[in-house]
C-alpha cells in the first residue's frame, strides 16, 4: 500500500507549494507500523465525511490523503475546520512518521 500526504494552505501556503508530496510505501515499515497504519487508513475510509463549517478559517490547512493499494486509489480531502476524528489519527500517524525521517 501507498500513502501520499499532500498539505495546501495556512500560513505557509507559498513554501507548501513548493515541496512534493510525502510518499510511504508500507512495504518499508516494520510489520507492526504496516499493520498499525493499515487499520487507521481503514478507520479513515470508513468513518462519515465530516460537515462542512460555516465559519470560514482564513488560515486553515487543508489535507489530501491518497491511497493507493490492489490497484485501487483513494483520496480523503478534510480541512483543520471540518476534520474527522479518524482522518485527524491518521493524519497525525503520518506527520509523526515523516517528522522522524
Amino acid at each position: 500500500m501507498k500513502v501520499t500526504l499532500e498539505t495546501h494552505g495556512g500560513q505557509a501556503a507559498a513554501i507548501n507549494l513548493r515541496r512534493p508530496p510525502k510518499v510511504l510505501d508500507t512495504a518499508t515499515l516494520p510489520e507492526d507500523a504496516s499493520a498499525e497504519l493499515t487499520r487507521l487508513v481503514a478507520e479513515a475510509v470508513a468513518a462519515p465525511a465530516p460537515q462542512r463549517s460555516d465559519r470560514a478559517a482564513r488560515d486553515a490547512m487543508s489535507y489530501t490523503i491518497t491511497v493507493e493499494d490492489a490497484g485501487r486509489s483513494t483520496v480523503l480531502t478534510q480541512s483543520d475546520t471540518t476534520m474527522s476524528p479518524a482522518f485527524a489519527s491518521l493524519l497525525s500517524w503520518l506527520e509523526n512518521h515523516f517528522a522522524q525521517q
